[in-house]
């Protein structure tokens, strides 16, 4: 019971510390493309910090699988450099000990990954794209600032507005330039308001003013003095279309679904915490080092081990998704890396065996 514990507390601690470099190092990177974008315009300048928020949210499970993963690798590999798994073979004990403890540290976070993937992530993934669109949107607003001139981000509209009344919002001594279908529209107004019809679109109601509208070199233009005119500046922020991305799509709705897309996603989603619980039993194995030589090649062998595993269930999930294959296909992946884990801890329990002696001896029993 006391080495329970102990190994527990010592996977918990070092997760805490491999699961805090991996989301600033992930984080931050992300931080680093979303400047990029925003830089360019193709997202809202306010909507960086919730966004990489979202996307973290969305990535949290394959990022806790891996941080599980690395934890439990880090600190059996220490064992082994410092004699203790040594000792503990020695003492005619066996790393089939070791499962149960990891297990014990893993399922509770194998059940949080669960709880994230099947609920969490689509909706953040949903919300993501919506606060997106409606701060693009709010953009449009935010372009009638007082005393600055300033474009609109379709770029076919500049808005410049004197100052505020103080009353109602009204703006007073307004001008607004519209390029449309190579002909330019001018717009003086002596007030106006900003208003919202039913549907949620925004619009700019202007009162008293004159219109121009021509061609720039040409004297053909058109003069038209309103008392109210209206321009629309934002398309509807009540409703947002559901995103049609199969990540957004809720896990109820694609249970009852009978589309190769739909199915691989859902089962995609049920592989996170079963793939969390297998690179967990592979860590065992995988973390063996021999103490005399000094060297970690486990490591790149077990990198290697993730890569392919999580590859392999990509690959397979695209494949159900356009209908070549059974979601008996995900299944076979998942069998077959248990497998290999189970072939694996067998031989660790005899590290001074050769491979080859090892797989003789295994067929010969079989």
């Amino acid at each position: 019971m006391v080495f329970q514990k102990s190994l527990t507390r010592e996977f918990t601690f070092t997760a805490l510390g491999v699961f805090t470099i991996l989301l600033a190092v992930i984080a931050s990177t992300q931080a680093i493309n979303m400047l990029g974008r925003a830089s360019e315009g193709l997202i809202a300048n306010e909507a960086i910090s919730a966004l990489i928020g979202f996307w973290t949210l969305g990535f949290f499970p394959l990022l806790m699988i891996l941080t599980v993963f690395v934890s439990i690798l880090v600190v059996l590999t220490r064992l082994w450099r410092e004699y203790e798994m040594v000792v503990w073979l020695s003492s005619g004990l066996s790393l089939n000990s070791w499962v149960w403890p990891i297990l014990r540290f893993t399922i509770p976070l194998a059940l949080l990954i669960a709880g994230v993937t099947l609920f969490v992530g689509p909706w953040a993934d949903q919300r993501s794209k919506d606060y997106a669109e409606i701060i693009k949107r709010r953009e449009e607003i935010s372009a009638i600032a007082p005393g600055v001139f300033k474009e609109s981000a379709s770029s076919s509209k500049v808005y410049f507005i004197e100052g505020y009344s103080g009353q109602n919002s009204a703006a007073n001594n307004i001008f607004m330039q519209e390029v449309s279908d190579g002909k330019v529209a001018t717009i003086f107004a002596k007030n106006g308001y900003i208003s919202t019809r039913q549907n949620g679109e925004r619009m700019v109601v202007l009162e008293n003013g004159a219109r121009y509208i021509g061609t720039p070199g040409n004297a053909d233009y058109e003069i038209a003095e309103f008392k109210r005119y209206t321009v629309s500046i934002g398309e509807s922020q009540i409703h947002t279309e559901q995103s049609s991305a199969r990540q957004s799509i809720p896990s109820a709705q694609l249970l009852g679904s009978h589309e190769p897309e739909y199915r691989a996603e859902l089962m995609w989603r049920l592989s996170m915490p079963l793939s969390c619980i297998i690179l967990a039993l592979l860590a065992l194995p995988l973390s063996y080092v021999n103490p005399r030589s000094g060297q970690n090649y486990n490591l790149l062998l077990a990198l290697l081990v993730f890569f392919v595993y999580q590859n392999g269930l990509t690959i397979t999930r695209n494949w159900v998704a356009q209908g070549k294959t059974g979601i008996w296909a995900m299944l076979l992946v998942h069998l077959l890396m248990l497998g290999f884990a189970f072939l694996l801890l067998k031989y660790r329990n005899r590290p001074a065996t050769p491979f080859s002696q090892f797989l003789t001896q295994l067929f010969r029993k079989s």
